[in-house]
């Protein structure tokens, strides 16, 4: 099987052989064009300006970093939206979320979901925080959680559960990475209140 490129569409073309009735061999060139990506992820640390976003969220609308200027953000990333594991996490920070804002703290979740699937999860479990999405990747990659998972034997891409604690000048706080969901809502939560004590 040969392989040739084409420098002006950047495609490779792929000549396959086919056999036609009678035995006779004739070459046949396929096109193959290799997936787009939102760039490269980033890695993100602590005492780092949190990157600038601006999002559609659950609702309607759009949410961005700036709204929360002046106050903490909790920024929790999942990996999809009425899954057990991501079900569990919004209801625990939603049970959380008056203690929470009492600390002056937001919570956003965000996801890949589309817009129309966190309506609907946020209106089948009745979650009081807000939920974010982001089907370009951009903002999941410069925030460094995008990246290989692996499932059942299987190697994917996807987002790695991530919660990034953001302060009231845009700085990264704290980022609890490969979190594992039950009480980690609690354990964030604790966090935060020990520095404000």
């Amino acid at each position: 099987m040969a392989k040739k490129t084409n420098k002006k569409t950047s495609k490779k073309v792929v000549r396959k052989t086919v056999t036609k009735a009678g035995g006779a061999k004739k070459p046949r060139a396929t096109t193959k064009t290799a997936p787009t990506a939102a760039g490269p992820a980033h890695i993100l640390n602590e005492g780092m300006a949190a990157p600038a976003f601006r999002l559609s969220r659950d609702g309607g609308g759009s949410v961005s970093l700036k709204d929360f200027a002046g106050r903490n953000l909790v920024l929790y990333f999942y990996p999809r939206a009425d899954t057990p594991g991501c079900t569990l996490e919004a209801a625990d920070f939603t049970r959380l979320s008056p203690q929470f804002e009492a600390l002056d703290t937001a919570i956003l979740g965000v996801s890949a979901d589309s817009q129309a699937a966190l309506q609907s999860f946020r209106k089948k479990h009745d979650l009081d925080i807000i939920l974010a999405s982001d089907e370009t990747l951009a903002m999941l990659k410069a925030y460094g959680v995008w990246g290989k998972k692996s499932f059942m034997g299987r190697t994917f891409d996807g987002i790695l559960r991530t919660t990034v604690w953001i302060g009231p000048k845009g700085r990264v706080i704290r980022i609890w990475r490969n979190v594992k969901v039950a009480g980690h809502a609690e354990a964030v939560l604790a966090a935060i209140r020990e520095a404000f004590s």
